[in-house]
């Protein structure tokens, strides 16, 4: 063959053997699922707990055989012996066992991101394949071993280029999902991906560099190599809004994985709800590290001999509560070394024991033990000893201490010695007032400190107890059964006793404030303040982290600046890798180059070297002469981006990011201009749309990060930094707002506001 449309024949062969078997596949699951529901509720216990065990199984398969339906070969490779290796989203092999595809996560597939022709090993060729649906559309060549017979014939066919895969996928319109770059990986993104597991990989990057989607390959990457010891621990993904984890949430199942938890730092803690944010300075203050000692301060002062120290008639005597003895009493419930909570079981059973001494102490006589038993329930019954016992060990639940940390001034004056009054003021806020985000991490403090609250705890173990009769059973009716070492477990069948799904391991982690994870990613980390850190490295406490941000995109005031600063007392200098990505992916180079100048202009760091395309006319600008034309303007140039960009089929996206107090009343005009102008099912299509899935968003900076549209409009970026709590943040939310764009920057402007700001 020697035409470019014989290599599209060719590769279609190979594409559709790959396709027909993963329908082969697919049937067989199918097949077998229905074949375990159809056997019903019918046999002995055993037969129905195995069945269910089964049929999970088949349900897990069959999610992940869907999953990578798209794309689901984009290369190959050619060895200098003629072998032709196809590089897929799974492993394929047919009946046989003969190789089809082979997964891009194993270590044969490496070279078709890391092969250079100065280091190709035994590739000669490496070759991009590009689908639509089950079609062949495109194949590119790149020869790697310039003295192959290879080069000539990939020229002489029409296939000989470059990056044209690559850039085919930045100029694509965007679709509200971010899409994965397992066919483009570039060799120093896959040797982050492929890092080691134990420690923690930091990754700088500029707007566009990839960042994300590394960090998510790499927790694909980690799965599949590391299977046995993270199927059962989890892998847990902190990002920066709900938006964003909306948009990244199909990625790792196309990538051949589910059941990765995702979060957000509020909503990590099981059962407690934060939406309130803090002003930047208040959230700067709850970030600061010293507010752990905070937090142990104010438990160790509900750990104390109270001024009043009553006594109690017990059998007719009256008996002391004595200061010596609850001295001892909180000296043998710290040396249990255990949560405040648990350990207060020892500080009353010891109380209760020196209370019965100091009774028998009164008598005359030996008393037997039908006696002291009684004793020591008068003593639980009696209600002075227990308000003593509680104002010296107080049980408390996090919430409650939290709580009253902030309605209680000298509360923090006391706790938090170094508080100014200024931060202190600013701090008090009324009793019961609803958490913020900033507050998460001092609950997780302070429920790290304290354990769980008794009730729940009573509540618990009546629940344990009932799981553990299931669990014996489970064991026994196997162990009868002669299969209690094979693929189905005791721990299997009390889940499905229980109703438990295929993604046992995520739902548990979810629930389960005290979970461990095998590994975290972490996303926009630069935001992240040292508080936050603690309540992550405590869910990971072997500290394997993937960590991705840019510092010159930091808006927390407690956030980071230097990674060294922030990771050295959180890893040690020696456990963490810095690894930096250069190249912009996402942006056209006249806007990068806009973006950074003004970046480096404001002083910060800014670690991308280039773009890798231009688009001519990206960057535009309108001024305007007064504020009373922004609203019009602004919605009229939203009507041009959305017919050159927005397309019905749901594709493109368009942003107009302005300052926070104009977002409503923009958002307001801008869809009034849509409806007058788009036709009516157009215009309807495009206002029933979700928040995290609208094609149009009206906006301020901070709920872009990690995002990106085809189009950006930045509305008055001179107000955005007046507004700003400072002025590196507001360098960095602008740098934030303009690097949004994979096609078009427009930006919409007063002749007052170029005066506060220029560009």
């Amino acid at each position: 063959m020697s035409s470019y449309s014989a290599q599209l024949r060719e590769e279609q062969q190979a594409v559709s053997r790959a396709y027909g078997r993963l329908d082969d596949l697919r049937a067989q699951a199918r097949a077998r699922l229905d074949t375990v529901r159809a056997a019903g509720s019918h046999g002995s216990p055993t037969q129905r707990t195995e069945r269910d065990s089964f049929a999970t199984m088949y349900e897990d398969r069959l999610t992940q055989l869907r999953a990578v339906e798209d794309r689901l070969v984009f290369g190959r490779l050619d060895d200098v012996h003629g072998t032709h290796r196809y590089i897929g989203r799974i492993g394929l092999s047919d009946e046989h066992h003969e190789p089809i595809l082979t997964d891009w996560r194993a270590d044969a597939a490496r070279p078709f991101y890391e092969a250079t022709p100065s280091h190709h090993g035994d590739i000669v060729m490496r070759r991009h394949i590009t689908l639509s649906f089950r079609e062949v559309v495109g194949v590119e060549d790149e020869v790697l071993d310039v003295h192959s017979d290879q080069v000539g014939q990939a020229s002489s066919d029409g296939t000989l280029t470059g990056e044209g895969a690559l850039l085919a996928s930045l100029n694509a319109k965007r679709t509200g999902k971010m899409t994965d770059i397992v066919a483009t990986i570039q060799a120093e993104q896959d040797r982050i991906i492929r890092a080691d597991l134990n420690q923690a990989v930091v990754v700088q990057g500029g707007p566009g560099t990839g960042k994300t989607a590394v960090a998510l390959h790499r927790a694909a990457y980690l799965l599949y190599t590391h299977r046995r010891m993270l199927e059962r621990s989890g892998v847990l993904v902190v990002g920066p809004s709900s938006t964003f984890l909306h948009y990244i949430d199909q990625v790792l199942p196309s990538l051949g994985e589910t059941g990765v938890v995702s979060r957000t730092i509020a909503d990590l803690i099981p059962g407690v709800i934060a939406t309130a944010h803090d002003d930047p300075f208040v959230a700067k203050l709850k970030g600061d590290r010293r507010m752990a000692k905070a937090i142990a301060n104010a438990v160790a002062a509900r750990e104390r001999v109270p001024s009043q120290l009553p006594s109690i008639r017990i059998n007719g005597f009256t008996v002391s509560i004595v200061r010596t003895d609850i001295e001892q009493a909180i000296t043998d419930a710290k040396r249990t070394r255990q949560q405040h909570n648990k350990a207060r079981e020892t500080f009353v059973h010891s109380m209760l024991i020196a209370m019965r001494n100091r009774y028998v102490d009164k008598l005359d006589y030996e008393p037997e033990q039908a006696e002291l038993t009684d004793v020591m329930q008068q003593l639980r019954m009696n209600d002075a000893l227990r308000k003593t016992l509680n104002l010296a060990w107080l049980p408390m639940t996090g919430e409650w201490l939290v709580d009253q940390l902030f309605c209680k001034p000298q509360q923090l004056r006391r706790f938090a010695p170094w508080l100014e009054e200024r931060d202190i003021e600013a701090l008090t806020r009324p009793k019961g007032s609803p958490f913020t985000v900033s507050d998460v991490p001092l609950l997780d403090e302070a429920m790290e400190l304290l354990g769980p609250d008794p009730k729940a705890v009573a509540r618990q173990k009546a629940l344990d107890a009932k799981r553990a009769e299931e669990e014996q059973f489970a064991q026994d009716t196997l162990a009868q059964a002669g299969i209690g070492s094979g693929i189905v477990t005791s721990q299997m069948l009390v889940d499905n006793i229980n109703g438990m799904d295929a993604e046992l391991t995520a739902q548990r982690a979810a629930s389960d404030r005290e979970w461990t994870y095998g590994h975290i990613v972490v996303d926009e980390a630069q935001e992240l303040t040292a508080m936050d850190w603690r309540m992550l490295i405590r869910r990971c406490p072997s500290r394997s982290f993937t960590i991705v941000g840019d510092v010159a995109q930091t808006s927390a005031l407690g956030g980071t600046r230097s990674w060294r600063r922030m990771m050295d007392p959180l890893f040690g200098p020696r456990n963490w890798q810095l690894n930096e990505l250069t190249i912009n992916y996402r942006n056209p180079k006249e806007v990068s180059q806009l973006a950074c100048d003004f970046a480096a202009a404001e002083g910060l760091y800014i670690s991308t070297v280039n773009a890798v395309r231009g688009v001519p006319d990206s960057v535009k600008r309108l001024t305007l002469a007064d504020e009373s034309l922004i609203f019009d303007a602004v919605a009229q140039q939203t009507v041009d981006l959305v017919r050159s960009y927005i397309s019905a089929d749901g594709t493109g996206r368009v942003a107009i990011i302005a300052p926070d107090d104009m977002v409503k009343s923009l958002r307001r005009r801008v869809y009034e201009q849509l409806r007058e102008t788009l036709p009516t099912k157009e215009f309807d299509r495009l206002d029933a749309q979700s928040s995290w899935d609208e094609q149009v968003t009206v906006c301020s900076t901070q709920m872009v990060k990690g995002l990106e549209y085809d189009a950006v409009m930045v509305v008055q970026p001179g107000i955005i930094e007046e507004n700003a709590p400072s002025r590196i943040v507001a360098a960095a939310d602008l740098y934030v707002a303009m690097t949004r764009p994979t096609q078009r920057l427009l930006i919409v402007r007063t002749n007052a506001d170029e005066k506060l700001l220029k560009l």
